[in-house]
């Protein structure tokens, strides 16, 4: 199955000043187009903080390995996979050079756990000028934030 993942980690409408919203788009076995919306508000955090906990819980929700397409505003988030940024942490020991740490650690590493049985490619989308897939990412991150007591999916875990 091939999931496509939108993203926002600072989506607007959430409890609290920060937040995230995500939203899974996919075609079961029959053919039918399903959606599913999942949103947290998080208190004193980071917005790259926020990116990692959308991508996060977005795979986290999945059952099945699947083929999975993240798109993210954050740059940082892409980056790090697509530049292979991750891979020279890893065998740095989650270190960026001898005295500067990898903020994040934890959230890294279950992002990656979270990763281990789908094929996930990351898409930046660029900021926010306008940019229609950064646009989309924004207005599906708002409405999956405003959603409550959303029903479950076949074929997706519950948040």
């Amino acid at each position: 199955m091939r999931v496509t993942i939108y993203t926002d980690g600072s989506a607007r409408g959430n409890p609290g000043p920060g937040g995230y919203g995500t939203v899974l788009m996919y075609t079961d076995s029959k053919g039918n187009c399903h959606r599913r919306e999942l949103s947290g508000g998080f208190k004193n955090t980071t917005n790259n903080r926020m990116e990692l906990l959308a991508a996060i819980v977005g795979l986290e929700a999945l059952i099945r390995p699947c083929e999975v397409d993240i798109y993210s505003d954050s740059q940082y988030l892409v980056k790090a996979f697509q530049e292979h940024w991750i891979d020279g942490w890893k065998k740095k020991n989650w270190m960026r050079n001898r005295k500067e740490p990898v903020k994040n650690t934890d959230m890294w590493k279950r992002l990656l756990a979270a990763m281990e049985h789908h094929k996930v490619t990351f898409h930046w989308v660029k900021g926010h000028a306008g940019h229609p897939e950064n646009e989309r990412c924004d207005s599906l991150a708002v409405e999956a934030a405003l959603q409550e007591n959303l029903p479950e999916d076949a074929g997706m875990a519950s948040a």
